[in-house]
């Protein structure tokens, strides 16, 4: 029997997906120092968002708190619909789905490039054939292919960012989490790897938050720019500059 195809007026509504991250009157303090204020936010699968401001406004903070390394005082924290913190309750960052990647690189000074990149698939389980061929795709992505080898300390700093940022994509979290991750390279290999990172990316189509600031690291990098003050969100940019609604990235 053929059943025609639905055209009436009356179909259920459609159900719009969760952002990816969402904050509600998160605020956090340093003894009795306010340090985040009440902050506001929605960020949509796919965006990335740069944190941008001077030193003590917050944006590092913020970011600790999205990755489970501080907790909030107060408000809520959710991926993808989940809570995973609030006032009385955060899911430890191992639970998060995270990947992340810091300045200092925080890399082990006694294990090989590929023995650093797979690292995160191993606390996932991962062994074997498909843990090889996850690392050397991730390292493919990012250049590094042919240094599996190395130690680190066998590495540019360039090149020790790029093995930060394969050991980040490698287990496909939901989230990237970018902590002035370029801030201890010279200005041209800077703008040299913020186009790389820009690129993969747009390419990874992953959420990303990046802290820094540097605007022009910020402009070349995200899709949209939160402006932090005082541990606050004073208004949101669209990359062309255009200012959208405070608080809705």
């Amino acid at each position: 029997m053929n059943i025609p195809a639905f055209t009436g007026g009356n179909a259920p509504p459609r159900i719009a997906s969760p952002p990816a991250i969402a904050l509600h009157q998160v605020s956090h303090f340093f003894g009795s120092t306010p340090v985040l204020n009440h902050v506001n936010l929605t960020v949509p699968k796919g965006t990335i968002l740069a944190l941008l401001g001077p030193s003590g406004c917050g944006k590092s903070t913020l970011l600790k708190m999205l990755a489970g390394l501080l907790h909030p005082a107060s408000g809520q924290i959710s991926f993808d619909g989940e809570i995973v913190a609030s006032g009385t309750f955060s899911l430890p960052p191992e639970r998060r789905n995270l990947g992340m990647a810091f300045q200092d690189y925080a890399l082990w000074p006694h294990m090989s490039v590929r023995q650093n990149v797979a690292f995160p698939l191993q606390m996932r389980g991962v062994r074997g054939a498909l843990l090889q061929e996850k690392v050397m795709a991730a390292l493919d992505r990012v250049g590094l292919a042919d240094f599996a080898s190395r130690r680190p300390s066998e590495l540019s700093g360039g090149q020790q960012q790029r093995v930060a940022l394969a050991r980040a994509i490698v287990a496909e979290p939901r989230i990237l989490l970018f902590d002035e991750p370029l801030s201890n390279l010279d200005r041209d290999l800077r703008e040299s790897l913020c186009e790389e990172m820009a690129t993969l990316l747009r390419q990874l189509g992953t959420t990303a938050v990046y802290v820094t600031h540097d605007r022009h690291e910020a402009r070349a990098l995200a899709h949209k720019i939160a402006h932090m003050d005082q541990g606050a969100i004073a208004r949101i940019d669209l990359n062309d500059a255009s200012v959208v609604s405070p608080f809705v990235a």
